[in-house]
């Protein structure tokens, strides 16, 4: 298997709503969006392991670090590696780029919640506002405004994800809604460890959602008018995502039993929408 078919792999297995918006790139750009995921999606899949030894997932991590140092001093060893290379130069994708999203997975093993909304932001700023900076540059961007709304529809998307995971995450320990506003609302940790809803719940997700919102509204607004066209395959995805968003809302929230998904094809037609009538 080459390191392009291992990255293609990669990215088909997720079944990530990203993989339908690379699907209209052209070929050079698609390649490096797919090698720059399944580098992505790697370094996540590191944090699954912690359930069966921390030190073994903070081990891999530090081989990640190690490897991406590498393959920018010109020996990639591992096939993902081997794949986005070729990449960075054109696409300006830094070894800091690389090294901030694992920076974000490690604190997945150091820590499981977060006070307040400015540390989780923290969080979301590593693991998808570095992400959302790259893809727009492998889209095309042109003006250095992009770069800010790119941060911004990084952080729509994470927020989006905590909202669709919360009974995920609890499985695993995790809880990524800030404890202080799960105080604010009077919901109770343990409730979300035990899957139970309740009216608190609900109002609380129901904020979480409007903020989400807010963060889409604010992107949308941030991106330049030149750079439009070219960050087609973001809008593709917020279209995607926020369309999730208001799937959940319209299901009353209720993820702590299941994750909520749109289906393939639908996910397939408003990425086409985005693409051939240019609206979301």
């Amino acid at each position: 298997m080459t390191p392009q078919q291992y990255v293609q792999q990669k990215a088909v297995a997720s079944g990530s709503s990203f993989y339908y918006a690379f699907l209209f790139l052209p070929a050079p750009r698609r390649a490096a969006i797919t090698a720059f995921y399944a580098f992505c999606r790697e370094v996540d899949d590191v944090v699954d392991s912690q359930m069966i030894d921390p030190g073994v997932a903070r081990t891999k991590l530090a081989w990640w670090q190690s490897e991406v140092v590498k393959a920018y001093a010109g020996q990639p060893s591992h096939p993902v590696m081997q794949a986005l290379m070729p990449h960075t130069a054109e696409y300006g994708i830094a070894q800091r780029h690389l090294q901030a999203v694992i920076d974000g997975c490690r604190m997945d093993l150091e820590q499981t919640r977060y006070l307040d909304i400015a540390g989780l932001t923290g969080y979301c700023h590593l693991v998808a506002g570095i992400v959302g900076e790259v893809t727009a540059r492998i889209f095309g961007q042109t003006d250095e405004r992009t770069t800010q709304y790119a941060h911004m529809l990084g952080l729509a998307f994470q927020f989006t994800n905590i909202i669709r995971d919360v009974g995920e995450d609890a499985l695993l320990g995790r809880v990524y809604l800030p404890l202080s506003e799960l105080q604010q609302f009077g919901v109770k940790v343990h409730e979300l460890l035990e899957r139970r809803y309740s009216d608190r719940f609900t109002a609380l997700m129901r904020f979480q959602a409007e903020r989400a919102h807010r963060l889409y509204d604010q992107a949308l607004a941030l991106l330049p008018e030149v750079d439009r066209r070219a960050q087609k395959p973001g809008l593709m995805m917020a279209s995607i995502y926020r369309t999730l968003l208001r799937e959940i809302g319209h299901e009353n929230f209720q993820v702590l039993h299941q994750r909520i998904r749109l289906t393939p094809l639908r996910k397939f037609w408003l990425a086409w929408k985005v693409q051939a009538l240019g609206r979301m």
